[in-house]
């Protein structure tokens, strides 16, 4: 869903232009459902949007941050693919079901266990280790993975081979429970891939009176990719447009975009 200036709202759909101006200053949005008490001038290029201490409080009961690690809830850990050979793994709340996957962008995935937090991190810790991969992957090497995927079965394969691998660490089922496996999820048509062929460039920094015009071709995670006039498909991170105003456009393309350096992922 697209917020307009005045608290208006449209759905983002596939196909469609989205046209759009940026208005007055970056404001702190605030955080955990509370807004910021001193409406605080905020960094253009910051994919968060908060101020400090809006960022502190945050962060004070985060499992991410591991600040909240007396957290009740049971969480389950997965085992998610973005394309290419970028694959993690990572623990969510099981009453979310799939949208930490959904927020993170991620292709393809398939759950592991569940349990208590600290036995899922441990577990996310353990088999991080042994599989080679990391707990966090740069939205930068995201957005080219995704580019040129493979069918639907070879996706699939690409998250079995990892779960296989996974279930055979030693120790880590002993603390948590290992269902037994239940397929992979797949979120390629959900963020309409195929209809994006490359990505050329990014949108920088938004400011004050800037506009950007564009097809929706899809959305992946925070990830807006656009086809725009001149040919050129670009990403534009919605996590930049926090704390801003944005207005309906003209269709120009004023605000900078940085050109992809590919290979450096």
């Amino acid at each position: 869903m697209w917020a307009w200036e005045g608290g208006r709202t449209s759905p983002l759909t596939y196909g469609r232009e989205l046209a759009f101006r940026i208005v007055g200053e970056r404001r702190c949005p605030g955080a955990r459902g509370n807004p910021c008490p001193d409406r605080a001038v905020v960094g253009a290029r910051g994919t968060g949007g908060m101020c400090p201490p809006c960022v502190r409080l945050d962060r004070s009961h985060s499992v991410a941050a591991d600040t909240a690690l007396d957290d009740p809830r049971v969480f389950r850990v997965y085992l998610a693919w973005f394309g290419g050979a970028l694959a993690k793994v990572g623990i969510t709340a099981e009453e979310r079901g799939d949208a930490r996957l959904l927020e993170q962008g991620a292709v393809a995935f398939a759950w592991l266990g569940r349990g208590p937090l600290m036995a899922a991190r441990r577990t996310e810790e353990v088999l991080g280790a042994a599989l080679g991969v990391p707990d966090r992957i740069p939205y930068a090497a995201k957005r080219l993975a995704r580019v040129e995927l493979p069918g639907a079965a070879e996706r699939a394969e690409e998250v079995v081979r990892l779960y296989r691998a996974a279930r055979a660490v030693p120790g880590w089922q002993d603390t948590l429970e290992a269902p037994p496996f239940d397929g992979v999820r797949d979120h390629a048509g959900v963020f309409g891939l195929d209809r994006v062929a490359r990505v050329d460039g990014v949108v920088g920094g938004l400011a004050a009176g800037g506009e950007l015009a564009g097809t929706l071709l899809a959305v992946a995670g925070p990830d807006l990719h656009l086809a725009l006039d001149d040919g050129r498909e670009v990403v534009l991170d919605g996590r930049l447009v926090a704390g801003w105003e944005v207005a309906r456009g003209e269709g120009r393309v004023t605000l900078p975009v940085d050109v992809v350096q590919r290979g450096l992922f």
